[in-house]
C-alpha cells in the first residue's frame, strides 16, 4: 500500500485545476490521534440502525471525496483523520449519492492551535443535497466554494458555530438563489450550542423519509417533519476560514420501528 496519501488543492484562477501534492502534516499543528469508533446506537425509538452502506476511516486517501474551494486549502486524509485547513469557503462532498432512509455519523474537532486558519467557527454540513438543474449529478455544475453558490441547491443544512461561533442554524434549502428560509426555532444563539475548540464532537444527520434530524452528541438540536422531503442526494462537510479534523465517517440504513 502506498504510504503517501494525496492532498488536493484547487487553484482559484481555474476551478478545474487540481494540484496533487505529497501529504505532509500541517506545520506547527499536532496530529489528532485516530480513535476507534464506538458502536453506534439509534438515537430515536422511531427507527433502528440497519446495514452499513458506506464508511471511511481515512486511511486510504480521498478517492470518495470532491472538494470545492474558494481559495487553495489543505484537504488531507491520513492516519485515520481527515484534515481540512481552509482560509476561505470549502465544501468537501462525499461523491456517492445517498438514497434514504439513512443516518450519517462522524466525529469532528474544530482546531485551535495557533494556526493561520484556527478561527473556531463553522462546523457545517449539507445532506441529501442535489442541484435542481442536474438532479442526477451534483457535480455537473461545480460551485466555486463561495457560500452563496450553494443557494440554488435542494438540501438540508446545519451551520454549527457560524458567524465566528455566535449562531447555530438549520435550514432547508429550496433551490432559490436569494431565499434560504430560517424558522425562529431553528436559529440558536445560546453559548451551550456553540463550538468548543479542540473537543471531539459526535455528529449525526438523519434523513428518514419525512423525519429530518441533527444531533450533536446525545442532544437533538433540530427536528423537522418535511411534507416534501429530500429523500436522496449528497452529503458534504462545509467550513470557511477554519480548521477541522474529521474521523469515523459511517452511513447506515435506517429501518422504521413499526
Amino acid at each position: 500500500m502506498r504510504k503517501i496519501v494525496p492532498t488536493f488543492m484547487m487553484c482559484t484562477a481555474c476551478l478545474g485545476c487540481l494540484i496533487l501534492l505529497a501529504a505532509l502534516p500541517a506545520a506547527g499543528l499536532a496530529q489528532t490521534p485516530a480513535r476507534a469508533a464506538k458502536a453506534e446506537v439509534s438515537p430515536d425509538a422511531r427507527f433502528r440502525l440497519g446495514s452499513v452502506l458506506y464508511e471511511d476511516n481515512f486511511q486510504h486517501g480521498l478517492e470518495s471525496w470532491k472538494a470545492e474551494m474558494e481559495k487553495p486549502a489543505t484537504v488531507l486524509a491520513k492516519d485515520g483523520v481527515l484534515d481540512l485547513d481552509a482560509p476561505a469557503g470549502l465544501t468537501l462532498w462525499f461523491t456517492h449519492e445517498l438514497d434514504g432512509p439513512v443516518m450519517i455519523s462522524y466525529d469532528a474537532v474544530v482546531v485551535a492551535a495557533g494556526g493561520p486558519n484556527d478561527r473556531v467557527s463553522d462546523l457545517n454540513c449539507f445532506w441529501m443535497a442535489s442541484d435542481p438543474s442536474s438532479p442526477q449529478d451534483l457535480f455537473a455544475h461545480p460551485r466555486s466554494g463561495a457560500f452563496p453558490t450553494y443557494n440554488s441547491l435542494h438540501s438540508y443544512y446545519v451551520g454549527l458555530g457560524g458567524h465566528n461561533n455566535t449562531s447555530t442554524r438549520f435550514r432547508r434549502y429550496i433551490g432559490d438563489n436569494d431565499d434560504r428560509p430560517l424558522l425562529p426555532e431553528n436559529d440558536l444563539a445560546g453559548a451551550d450550542k456553540m463550538i468548543v475548540p479542540n473537543r471531539m464532537e459526535h455528529i449525526r444527520l438523519v434523513a428518514d423519509g419525512r423525519l429530518i434530524q441533527f444531533y450533536r452528541g446525545q442532544e437533538r438540536y433540530f427536528e423537522m417533519v418535511d411534507a416534501q422531503p429530500y429523500t436522496r442526494g449528497w452529503f458534504g462537510i462545509r467550513t470557511t476560514r477554519s480548521h477541522l479534523r474529521i474521523q469515523n465517517l459511517k452511513i447506515v440504513r435506517l429501518i422504521p420501528n413499526d
